[in-house]
């Protein structure tokens, strides 16, 4: 009896995607990035795609925030709605947490993205602040504290739900709280989660890039004028083919960046003018719609980066080849580690 009860009450949870359709089709494809952010970092960690140290920790780290969103909204969110309505994820304070939790990493994958833009950019750009940004213990250092610092920015979130019902003297579910949407200081607190991310990360990568194509662009011109006039043969020139793939590069990560956060800005802002009790059936289906955008979004960045990258593309070559050898030799780099 209390179990039917339970049940009956755990269908209030808000469930806005049909497991026929989108939600099949949304599990199907975090289950595939799962596997790419996996071959990602395993690849990465082995070293030996002719990288530096420093630029292995910002990959390495955006694949790492990328699968740990991939995976909360798999196992935590799709998985446990649709096939255990009833655990204890769904006890109100562990929901809270799921929704703290998500909020941190998915932030941590957009400002990693930023900080690998930033230190590219140094590397290119500024050769003076090169030796001494480009290192592995800033790299660390930079991607420990914006790690603490988003997630404490997403501590608030914790307060903003209430529980669907309680049972037992134990509270479950999570509904978001009444007065979250008119009272202004969760309505600047929300304003202020969107521009932190995607708002504020989006004009800083934009900014980066054109400073960074500017630059490519000055110093090709530059270099193609030099060659001219010592070299009247019209061979083409490594360098600048490198900085062309460069700048493609470049503008690849902007706009998937661009395209697959367009549609959730576009939800919050509608909402935001509409208001919450004027919404339509539309309005949801943006939600579902932006969701898997963004877990799209999750395997892009360290995909585009590293699919460029010729040895990238040999070792992935190599280990899904040879599966068990490349396996085998992870773990005797391992064992050499540690010893």
């Amino acid at each position: 009896m209390a179990a039917a009860v339970i049940v009956a009450q755990a269908r209030l949870i808000p469930s806005f995607i049909s497991l026929d359709t989108p939600g099949r089709l949304s599990l199907f494809l975090q289950s595939f990035l799962i596997a790419v952010n996996l071959l990602g970092i395993l690849i990465l960690s082995r070293r030996q795609c002719g990288l530096s140290f420093c630029t292995t920790c910002y990959l390495i780290a955006m694949g790492a925030a990328d699968l740990l969103v991939i995976i909360i909204g798999i196992i935590l969110n799709y998985i446990n709605r649709y096939y255990f309505p009833v655990s204890f994820l769904y006890i109100t304070p562990v929901c809270s947490s799921r929704v703290v939790l998500m909020g941190a990493v998915r932030d941590c994958s957009v400002w990693f993205t930023v900080a690998f833009s930033f230190d590219r950019f140094v590397a290119i750009c500024c050769q003076n602040l090169k030796t001494k940004y480009c290192t592995g213990k800033t790299a660390a250092a930079i991607l420990t504290t914006a790690s603490i610092l988003l997630f404490l920015k997403n501590v608030p979130f914790y307060f903003t739900n209430k529980p669907v019902f309680i049972f037992q003297n134990v509270p479950w579910g999570c509904k978001a709280m009444v007065r979250t949407f008119y009272d202004p200081r969760w309505v600047g607190f929300q304003w202020f989660d969107h521009v932190t991310n995607p708002l504020l990360p989006f004009v800083l990568i934009l900014l980066i890039n054109t400073l960074t194509v500017r630059y490519i662009l000055r110093s090709s011109q530059v270099r193609k004028g030099l060659r001219t006039q010592f070299n009247r043969e019209n061979n083409k020139d490594p360098e600048i083919e490198n900085r062309r793939k460069s700048i493609i590069l470049l503008f690849a990560i902007s706009g998937t960046f661009i395209l697959l956060w367009s549609i959730n800005v576009i939800q919050f802002v509608y909402v935001k003018d509409v208001g919450i009790f004027s919404l339509s059936n539309v309005v949801y289906v943006l939600e579902d719609v932006g969701n898997m955008l963004l877990n799209l979004n999750c395997c892009t960045n360290t995909f585009i980066y590293m699919v460029t990258q010729p040895k990238f593309r040999e070792q992935i070559k190599f280990a899904l080849k040879n599966p068990i050898t490349s396996m085998a030799a992870r773990l005797r780099s391992s064992r050499s580690l540690c010893y």
